[in-house]
């Protein structure tokens, strides 16, 4: 499959919710793909936008959240999703690079999340570290808060 032309824009709430879905909740509970920190003005939603079809392949949001013990400015990252079709490829780790860049532009000190299971070592690869135990979110599966410094 030849590679198609990808670029990284931000985007409005309403395009991560369908990728949310079939990611995230096997295209279910579409109702529980909505954030409250969504329609925030200081929330960022970033695509990698497929420039074939101009559909997002890989999403991410993020909102500024203090962790509890960690100093400085925190943004929380969730919702981070990739197309099946495209998983693999490296756009989310572009997608979360982008957002490091640019988050240490706005003088934000680290960033984190509430990392599934599955994607831990997806994160770690990023460089975030584990900094809680393992947890149960229900119907989704194990969790652990990884941490990124910024600055």
């Amino acid at each position: 499959m030849q590679q198609q032309d990808m670029t990284i824009k931000f985007i409005p709430p309403a395009e991560v919710l369908p990728l949310r879905s079939l990611v995230l909740r096997n295209g279910k509970l579409y109702g529980l793909c909505v954030f409250k920190e969504d329609e925030r003005p200081d929330t960022i939603h970033l695509g990698m936008i497929d420039e074939g079809d101009n559909e997002p392949k890989c999403i991410l949001t993020a909102f500024p959240q203090k962790k509890d013990g960690y100093e400085g400015i925190g943004y929380q990252l969730r919702g981070m999703a990739t197309h099946p079709d495209f998983q693999g490829r490296g756009l989310g780790n572009q997608l979360v690079n982008f957002l490091a860049v640019y988050l240490k532009g706005q003088q934000v000190s680290y960033l984190w999340c509430n990392a599934r299971e599955i994607a831990f070592r997806f994160y770690q690869n990023l460089g975030f570290e584990f900094v809680s135990d393992e947890f149960e979110v229900p119907e989704i599966g194990l969790h652990r808060v990884m941490y990124l410094r910024l600055r």
